[in-house]
């Protein structure tokens, strides 16, 4: 199972509504296409979002990085010893996560088509089935408040509310907004994506908790390099601390660990570098007693199937944010995880169970 050709191509999906968080404003998806060919004819697919506030990679880097450094080192080699493969993947260069999750994912769906099996059975077939939140963006408390209630409509019982673009009262103006629409029967997390501070981060949850607003966990309240910061925040609070940009790596995920400075970790595979790291950084999450959320930027159906049979092949992986392709004004995929309202179902074909790509189609590709 040689691989002969590693090709890309850059696509763009507008998104329904403004995607908007303490870091950016998102109106279309941007990512990059990879397809793999080997020589027995089998073809896998990858996916790259390129999100340069939070993992660094642009799409230009990210075509880069495929084409001028991982492709001539991978192409020629045989997937049947694939541990060979991942490590040359991820020691062809430093960083550049999303680049590799991109090629990374593609090898996995190729891996496990020739085993015959789903992705998700492939790594471990834990459940085959997951239930996404959706995410309500930063606006005034009265857009997000409507926003929430059509969510809640759509059948979503949990929403995680973008926080810490502005200041704290106007966040716990919002959450008290959205918790008046939705009533107390759905969960709210919030994503504060670093825009707090350690002291206000303290003083707003503690106010939160005083005023039973009922949130679930808080991501990210502080700037991720800020591992000091984060413990002082999670030991300071009774609500669950979920550290996201924090980690990146199993190294990092590990200081996090052993210095207890997050009750959760959010993995996602652009930010891992695909899951041949993700699943690391998993197993050293339970084996520390912590459990893992997986989530996914702005991405396609193709990206986020893969994340979702990583998430459902694990028992540690107890919550899920899969919710950008519901986001996007069209798909462009058949096959993969299929949606029905909050519900995914993991597909029974081998691999990712991508059956076609139309967002291939057309235009140059490399």
């Amino acid at each position: 199972m040689i691989i002969q050709a590693i090709e890309v191509k850059r696509i763009s999906v507008p998104l329904k509504k403004p995607f908007k968080t303490a870091l950016r404003t998102v109106n279309s998806l941007e990512s990059v296409l990879v397809k793999i060919t080997c020589d027995n004819g089998m073809v896998g697919w990858g996916e790259a979002s390129a999100t340069v506030v939070i993992t660094g990679d642009s799409i230009e880097s990210i075509e880069s990085a495929i084409l001028n450094t991982m492709k001539p080192q991978l192409i020629g080699l045989n997937l049947v010893a694939y541990e060979c493969v991942f490590q040359t993947l991820h020691q062809s260069m430093v960083g550049n996560t999303s680049a590799k999750a991109a090629v990374d994912i593609a090898l996995y769906d190729l891996i496990s088509q020739r085993a015959g099996m789903p992705l998700y059975q492939f790594l471990g077939g834990y459940r085959d089935q997951l239930e996404t939140d959706y995410t309500v963006s930063v606006n005034s408390p009265k857009e997000m408040g409507e926003d929430a209630a059509a969510y809640l409509q759509q059948g979503f019982n949990v929403l995680k509310i973008k926080v810490g673009k502005d200041n704290i009262e106007d966040d716990i103006l919002r959450i008290q907004e959205i918790r008046k629409s939705v009533g107390n029967q759905v969960k709210i997390r919030l994503d504060a994506n670093q825009g707090w501070n350690v002291k206000e981060a303290i003083q707003s949850i503690r106010k939160m908790e005083d005023m039973g607003l009922g949130i679930e966990l808080i991501e990210q309240p502080v700037k991720a390099h800020d591992l000091e910061g984060l413990k002082r925040v999670t030991d300071s609070v009774d609500t669950p601390i979920m550290a996201d940009e924090s980690v990146f790596s199993p190294a990092q995920a590990l200081q996090v660990l052993q210095n207890r400075a997050a009750d959760m970790i959010n993995i996602k595979l652009m930010k891992a570098g695909g899951i041949f790291k993700a699943q690391l950084i998993n197993q050293l999450a339970e084996e520390h007693g912590i459990p893992c959320m997986v989530g996914s930027m702005i991405e396609s159906r193709l990206a986020v199937s893969a994340a979702a049979h990583f998430a459902a092949s694990k028992k540690n992986i107890t919550r899920f944010d899969f919710d950008a392709p519901l986001m996007l004004l069209h798909d462009g995929i058949d096959g993969g995880v299929t949606y029905e309202g909050r519900l995914m179902t993991m597909p029974e074909a081998p691999g990712l169970g991508i059956r076609s790509v139309s967002l291939w189609e057309g235009g140059e590709q490399e």
